[in-house]
């Protein structure tokens, strides 16, 4: 996703998804690709989808 879209979806500014960005890229948890002006990000591997799922259902558990 576009840092347009993302900010959107969450309800925050450019800015603030950016700084987010810049610091889960330099941990590599995000990679990024470049198509002309726009960069649009993602996770950086499977490993990092499975981390985030198996910490969202640990948090949904009653």
């Amino acid at each position: 996703m576009c840092v347009c879209d993302i900010a959107q979806l969450l309800g925050m500014t450019q800015s603030a998804i950016s700084h987010q960005l810049r610091l889960l890229k330099q941990a590599r948890l995000v990679k990024s690709r470049r198509d002309g002006k726009i960069i649009f990000y993602s996770l950086a591997d499977d490993h990092v989808a499975t981390l985030l799922r198996q910490g969202t259902e640990h948090v949904n558990e009653d």
